[in-house]
């Protein structure tokens, strides 16, 4: 699974720098390149990412602001000229803290502990009696088995997931992209940036909103033409 990254950085030489040094990662997408904080906010709106690199200090809106400000909040790598930030990054739960000029060496550091939370938090895919499930991480040592035709709801909560089932409700900490990208596209759909629900678990679908076990979840405006055409598809 490729890791989608965002960089947001006022320097382009700094921005190029990563660039490059991402190019030995086949697995790690940039999806953008921002060089102001407000840009990134705008564009995160609409899209997600696994991972972001920022900068500190930018004007309009500095980094540690700009990651006060996040709803939903991925893994993010600071790449900044200052220290004395650490500390305060850190609190905020930054994955790590690279400072300018930033050495491949300490590059690769960085990006093997985004594989290694990717690897912990990431769920597998498996078939029994075909009949599909998924194992996810509820705690820090247990993992649980959630069968897929048991989903009906997959909700975000910043750095959380609610994932509510025909029998109970679990949370766990991953990112909704993520763990959308691990299910069947036939039977699962993106409706929103907070929510995935099971296709097969829709009971009406009125406007711009879809019901589910009797509770009703927005489509977001990015989402509906895509959502209302596959759903209608299914159901033919």
């Amino acid at each position: 699974m490729n890791v989608k990254c965002l960089i947001i950085d006022d320097e382009p030489l700094a921005i190029n720098v990563i660039k490059n040094y991402l190019k030995q990662f086949n697995t790690i997408e940039i999806v953008n390149t921002f060089n102001n904080a407000i840009e990134g906010l705008e564009f995160l709106k609409s899209n997600d990412v696994d991972l972001i690199f920022l900068d500190i200090n930018m004007p309009l809106l500095d980094g540690l602001n700009f990651i006060k400000s996040l709803k939903v909040k991925p893994l993010i790598i600071i790449t900044t000229a200052y220290e004395e930030y650490a500390v305060k990054t850190y609190e905020l739960d930054v994955l790590d803290y690279l400072v300018k000029p930033i050495s491949l060496p300490r590059f690769m550091i960085a990006i093997n502990r985004v594989f290694e939370v990717q690897n912990q938090h990431t769920p597998t895919l498996k078939k029994t009696n075909d009949r599909p499930y998924i194992f996810v991480k509820i705690d820090k040592k247990k993992m649980k088995k959630i069968y897929l035709d048991d989903i009906l709801v997959i909700e975000s909560l910043r750095d959380y997931l609610k994932i509510s089932t025909t029998t109970n409700r679990y949370i766990i900490h991953q990112t909704l992209c993520s763990f959308t990208d691990q299910l069947p596209q036939d039977n699962f759909i993106r409706i929103h940036r907070s929510y995935t629900v099971a296709i097969n678990k829709i009971e009406t679908v009125e406007g711009n909103c879809v019901e589910i076990d009797g509770i009703r979840y927005v489509i977001g405006r990015t989402y509906i033409e895509t959502v209302k055409a596959k759903i209608l598809n299914s159901a033919i």
